[in-house]
């Protein structure tokens, strides 16, 4: 037999004989003996590459037909494999191709040979680039499938250790930690090597890897996360060694860093014991109390919280002895003794996260809930007894802490909570306190997903029939009794944390907003949807029942043409729908997210009303219609906004040409504000989620041709539209860096010397830089780069400078404007940094903006909470080595000084004497016609004057 190598020619070429090849072997023409005869002169080549190439064809034909072969030729195979991992690192990455496609039909005994050869002749780290993502996968692919191993012992556990130091590749890794996670739970001996194994994975806690866009392997930093701690968390032998190093990264500034950590610690208190964890206790107790007492994330404090838990159950398991102490009680003694008396401060500033922290301690165990509220519970008794001259102060919080202390920690019967319950429910109905009622409702909120069938029979009901009390008779409702129905509605979203809950409380407060036509029951609806974001039940309720309501609702009122008209279509209500059905649709599953996208747009597009509830709605309304006569239909597309641009961005849009087009004609030729400006919203909020490619790009050739050819039409009475749309299609790119952005922006810089638009084109910088709430943004998975603000900044206070400085006096303030929106609403840290930049050309841009927005009345406002730090970096400035960059700087304070006296007094003394220095320079020693900020006389007035 002849046998060609894969020597060269195309990779085509090379394929399809390894295909020949193997269809060969199968079709019993050849042996894989003869096979390995025919490449002799190939394998033997004195060239690495040669020899690579046919060690490369055996182990692929390998890999199609190894379950042909025989013990015999296995072992034959095997042994010839042993030996070229001796060879160059070129032929590795085949031979460990070879050895992997044999490994299922390995003999006995094998498997142990072949790892000693791995471990002792493949030296991962140190091989070439192109070996390395190849090198630990097939390296280490045995032990997750071979219980011989297990006899290699702690020599084993060296070798992985060896091989695995140092890997960076998170497929390597991901697959490395997996076989770390089979080391520890199947029982190897760790020998003298454990803490080794801890450190070769440890270092890489916690894990901070994020995928590349459109990573192909698709790992997720979830992935990682999840397997490191399952070999953290493997055994109790680690314990030593993984509690200290938790207490250091709790005190990290990441807070990515302490969730994981928090995370860490829970899972591997829930396999400890008594013994693992006495040494750390006090750190660990120190290090959970700072978290919940000064942490701002709620998931950081959950976290925290779940960890107590896990560690007082962890202590409740332990078994007492006669000699020795009381784990849980001296554990719990710390708690008590650190939370107890924060409980009655009459500031209540720690209170809540006092009560937390006992209330998670108290509910792990019922040994703990009774060792905690009987120290606890007398004393907060006594406290309700002594201070009821006190109200506002400590009695509202007293009596929910209690209440809610007890209820968690199970000390009550079913027969209790419901007088519990009861209770809260009167409270929200008579209690006008200001303190009492969010304390009364995030009580509430916090029982009400543990006895969801007792809120829904013991309030809801209650609730409802005082909200709906008046019988339609809405005029005659008194001031207080419009507060206790606004009370009763807010109650309701806050005892939603349940499915159940939320099915009989929704329906509530759709039919306040059917009935009553005011907004108010919105916000309640859109607390709910907040609450439940992550609950699939939840998800399809909304889907379902709650979206096609609201829209049934507001097509029903828009279309009605009977006078007068319903409140349901003024802007006002419209607005505080968008919200409800925003984060409603941002949450949901991606069927029903998909599935909605699709509903929405043929009622928009096609008039489907199919879907929507009741009967009353004409057969294909024209939602899109725009007519001189009435904005009706048109102003709904506030509606499609908030469902379509709050999707996902693997959601894919139907018809989306068609409806960017429709959005693009309405925007660009409505005479209603509120239409135009929402139809540019929701055009922008497609346009930033579209892939990109040809179909986006000539949509926006489109657009832009139009929006230019209105612009420079002097005459035409749509130019306001066109710049709407303008600035909502140029933030909605400038966000995820287009290239396009830049000619857009170019344009709107270009506006601020037009006579009449400059005056909309300046404000539409706050636009470009502020974040809006309703459409782009993150809540709405938009495709948004956090760094795009300094980015533009960066890249166009030049232009905005050289503009400023080239225009006619009256069109200053346009410039002066636009300046004070971007330099306002740029990351107080970015503004220091850029004054701090050791690059002359980059201080000079930075203080050259920042000179006129001083200047400018309405910045001293916005200023004031950064004045301290902006004077300090100015004063820092004052001594530059580059004289322009000094003169720009003493500029900058002479412009200061005009701020209000109360604003600049308390910084006198520290810019006086830091002047002393810049004003002693020669080059300032003879004041300059038109420059008083770099005279002595004209710098030191305003500051001496106070």
């Amino acid at each position: 037999m002849c046998v060609c190598p894969l020597s060269g020619g195309k990779w085509r070429f090379k394929v399809f004989f390894c295909f020949f090849v193997s269809q060969g072997v199968k079709a019993g023409n050849f042996t894989i003996l003869q096979l390995v005869e025919a490449l002799g002169p190939t394998l033997t080549s004195s060239q690495s590459q040669t020899r690579a190439r046919g060690i490369q064809l055996l182990s692929h034909v390998l890999s199609e037909c190894s379950g042909r072969l025989s013990e015999k030729e296995v072992e034959v195979l095997v042994a010839f494999y042993e030996n070229r991992l001796k060879d160059d690192y070129v032929v590795t990455p085949h031979v460990l191709h070879g050895i992997k496609a044999l490994s299922p039909a390995w003999p006995p005994g094998l498997a142990i040979s072949v790892l000693k050869s791995l471990f002792q002749d493949v030296h991962v780290q140190v091989s070439s680039s192109t070996f390395q993502p190849h090198a630990v996968p097939t390296f280490l692919f045995p032990c997750l499938y071979s219980t011989e191993l297990k006899g290699l012992g702690a020599d084993f556990v060296f070798g992985f250790v060896q091989a695995m130091d140092g890997e960076r590749d998170p497929r390597n890794l991901l697959l490395a930690f997996q076989i770390a996670r089979n080391i520890l739970h199947r029982g190897y001996e760790l020998g003298s090597f454990t803490e080794e194994l801890f450190e070769v994975t440890s270092c890489y806690f916690p894990i901070d890897f994020s995928p590349p866009p459109n990573d192909p392997h698709g790992i997720t930093q979830q992935e990682l996360i999840l397997a490191l701690r399952a070999v953290l968390t493997g055994t109790v032998c680690f314990a030593e060694f993984l509690l200290p190093l938790v207490i250091e990264k709790l005190d990290s500034d990441i807070q990515s860093a302490k969730l994981d950590s928090l995370q860490t610690l829970a899972a591997c208190a829930s396999m400890y014991g008594y013994r693992e964890l006495k040494e750390f206790l006090p750190g660990l107790w120190s290090s959970l109390r700072r978290e919940v007492f000064q942490t701002a994330s709620e998931k950081v404090e959950s976290a925290g919280l779940s960890s107590l838990r896990a560690i007082t159950s962890c202590l409740s398991r332990s078994i007492l002895s006669s000699d020795g102490d009381d784990a849980l009680r001296v554990f719990l003694d710390l708690i008590i003794q650190d939370c107890r008396h924060h409980l009655c401060e009459p500031d209540l500033k720690l209170v809540w996260p006092s009560a937390k922290l006992l209330q998670a301690a108290a509910s792990a165990s019922y040994r703990a809930s009774h060792i905690i509220a009987g120290a606890v519970i007398p004393q907060l008794m006594e406290q309700y007894n002594n201070q009821t001259q006190a109200r506002g102060e400590t009695l509202p919080v007293l009596t929910c802490s209690s209440c809610l202390f007890l209820l968690v920690a199970g000390l009550l019967s079913t027969s209790h909570v419901e007088l519990a319950v009861d209770h809260l429910r009167r409270l929200i109905l008579e209690e006008e306190d200001t303190q009492v009622c969010p304390a009364v409702l995030e009580c509430s909120g916090s029982l009400a997903p543990l006895y969801p069938d007792v809120f829904a029979s013991a309030m809801i009901p209650q609730l409802k029939a005082e909200i709906f009390s008046d019988n339609g008779q809405e005029a005659v409702h008194t001031s207080s009794q419009h507060v206790v129905r606004q009370r009763c509605m807010t109650a309701l979203a806050a005892v939603s944390c349940h499915p159940t809950l939320v099915q009989q409380t929704a329906p509530v407060l759709l039919q306040v907003l059917s009935s009553s036509h005011t907004g108010n029951s919105c916000r309640s609806l859109q607390q709910i949807a907040e609450q439940v974001q992550y609950a699939e039940e939840t998800g399809c309720f909304f889907h379902d029942v709650i979206i096609p309501h609201l829209l049934g609702l507001t097509v029903q009122a828009d279309q009605d043409s009977i006078p007068p008209q319903s409140p349901l279509t003024e802007e006002a209500i419209l607005l505080a729908i968008v919200p409800v059905l925003s984060t409603a649709c941002a949450h949901l599953q991606s069927e029903l997210a998909a599935l909605t996208a699709s509903r929405v747009v043929s009622l928009f597009l096609d008039g489907d009303t199919v879907f929507l509830p009741g009967n009353n709605l004409p057969l294909q309304p024209q939602l899109f219609q725009v007519t001189s006569s009435s904005c009706s239909g048109s102003q709904l597309v506030c509606l499609l906004m908030a469902c379509v641009c709050s999707m996902p961005k693997s959601v894919e849009i139907p018809q989306v040409d068609r409806l960017l087009s429709e959005l693009e004609e309405l925007s660009c030729t409505s005479t209603h504000p509120f239409s135009f400006t929402l139809a540019a919203k929701c055009f922008a909020g497609l346009i930033n989620k579209r892939s990109a490619g040809q179909a986006l790009d000539l949509v926006l050739e489109r657009t832009i041709k139009r929006i230019t050819s209105e612009l420079d039409c002097m005459s035409s009475s749509l130019r306001t539209q066109a710049l709407t749309l303008l600035l909502w299609v140029a933030k909605a790119l400038l966000i995820r860096y287009h290239p396009l952005a830049t000619t857009l922006t170019d344009k709107i810089f270009s506006l601020l010397m037009d006579p009449e638009l400059a005056p909309l084109a300046a404000d539409g910088f706050s636009l470009l830089m502020s974040d809006s709430v309703d459409v782009l943004n993150r809540a709405c998975h938009a495709d948004f780069r956090i760094m795009y603000r300094q980015r533009f900044f960066t890249e166009n206070s030049a232009k905005l400078v050289e503009g400023f400085n080239s225009a006619e006096k009256e069109m200053k303030s346009g410039y002066l404007k636009a300046l004070s929106h971007i330099v306002n609403n740029l990351p107080r840290q970015v503004q220091l940094t850029e004054l701090q930049c050791c690059r002359k050309s980059v201080q000079l841009s930075t203080l050259s903006c920042l000179h006129p927005v001083l200047l400018d009345p309405p910045a001293s406002p916005a200023l004031a909470p950064q004045l301290d730090g902006l004077i300090f970096r100015l004063l820092g400035l004052t001594t530059s080595p580059a004289m322009k960059v000094r003169i720009a700087t003493l500029r900058c304070l002479h412009a200061l000084a005009r701020f209000p006296d109360h604003m600049i007094l308390p910084f006198r003394a520290r810019v006086l004497r830091a002047l002393a220095t810049p004003l002693d320079d020669h080059k300032l020693s003879v004041p300059q016609q038109g420059n008083p900020g770099v005279s002595a006389q004209g710098l030191l007035s305003p500051y001496i004057k106070q």
